[in-house]
């Protein structure tokens, strides 16, 4: 029981993403959101053991019998626990969380781990297969296991997860201290910013911000060595206009705003007939030297007279206001 709980709880804070169903923009807006946070957790955690329970019942119903009792409050601990690490797994990453929504908004992350780590899960897969694969052979020479099933396993598993994030942690600072120990173009850097590659803890996506301008680069921190390919961009910084003004105070705007770290816009004048302006939203931590996509990206549409007709998160639109959709490109 213990088990069944604590994996549908360490998932359940996913399922914010049925707010998707409402828009892209919508699901953007409510994503690692309340069933992200202290406030939301226990309510998660209550809902997965009503659903458990639900299980318990069906099950007794098709004549199960169970050794003993089911202990519901420890069930709930449980489940509890297991969803504060779903937070931490996420905060972990440098797409990051929103602890203590709906109170406060701001945004929180580790930038340590990229979103998928296959030497990370290679350790938490090993520790989950292979004390099946012993016990195979154990039971083929004839030696009898006492003690809970796979303790050992997850044991050494969690220690290796522990290990990972120690080693990326260690260079990530290194990192973050390589790009804050210099000069860009004469310019000293307001802040910095260093972010993962996957499978390599020595490669890193640097962002730094000057007054005028950003840049993105790659650092090693082995070395340690900054934009040690030559592939560093710069980009300066654009001036507010009414065009961008009026798409930052669109829904759209306000919610990328709120957890963009390194906002970005472009302006694009669009010809008759259907004159107006695209306004570009990038966040700069997510466009690494080595990528020609921009993830995360998204858009707004305005007519002439600067009215939002529709936003755009990634590849999928939804109206404005009810507005009818029009293209995006």
């Amino acid at each position: 029981m213990a088990t069944t709980t604590m994996t549908l709880a360490a998932e359940a804070p996913d399922l914010d993403v049925l707010a998707y169903i409402h828009g892209p923009v919508f699901g953007f807006a409510h994503h690692r959101g309340i069933t992200h946070s202290f406030i939301g957790m226990p309510l998660v955690a209550a809902a997965v053991v009503g659903v458990v329970y639900l299980l318990y019942r069906l099950a007794r119903l098709r004549g199960r019998n169970f050794p003993k009792a089911p202990r519901w409050g420890l069930l709930l601990v449980y489940a509890w626990l297991a969803g504060l690490s779903h937070i931490l797994l996420d905060y972990t990453t440098n797409y990051g969380v929103r602890p203590f929504t709906p109170f406060y908004g701001k945004w929180y992350s580790w930038d340590i781990v990229f979103i998928i780590e296959p030497v990370l899960l290679l350790v938490l897969v090993a520790g989950l297969t292979l004390p099946a694969l012993f016990r195979l052979i154990n039971e083929e020479v004839g030696e009898r296991q006492s003690g809970p099933r796979g303790r050992l396993g997850a044991g050494l598993a969690l220690l290796g997860m522990l290990a990972v994030w120690g080693l990326r942690d260690f260079e990530h600072r290194r990192a973050v201290a390589t790009l804050q120990s210099r000069l860009y173009q004469e310019a000293e850097p307001i802040r910095v910013s260093a972010y993962p590659y996957w499978i390599d803890p020595f490669k890193w996506a640097g962002v730094v911000e000057t007054r005028d301008f950003f840049v993105n680069m790659n650092v090693n921190s082995l070395t340690p060595d900054v934009d040690p390919d030559n592939r560093a961009q710069i980009r300066y910084k654009p001036e507010d206009t009414p065009v961008t003004i009026a798409a930052k105070k669109s829904y759209l705007g306000r919610v990328y705003l709120n957890w963009a770290v390194y906002p970005f816009t472009e302006t694009e004048r669009l010809d008759a007939p259907r004159a107006g302006y695209i306004v570009r939203f990038a966040d700069l931590r997510f466009l690494y030297p080595d990528r020609k996509s921009k993830p995360l990206s998204a858009a707004v549409l305005l007519d002439d007279h600067l009215n939002v007709i529709t936003e755009r998160m990634g590849t999928r639109t939804q109206p404005a206001n009810g507005g009818g959709a029009r293209d995006v490109k």
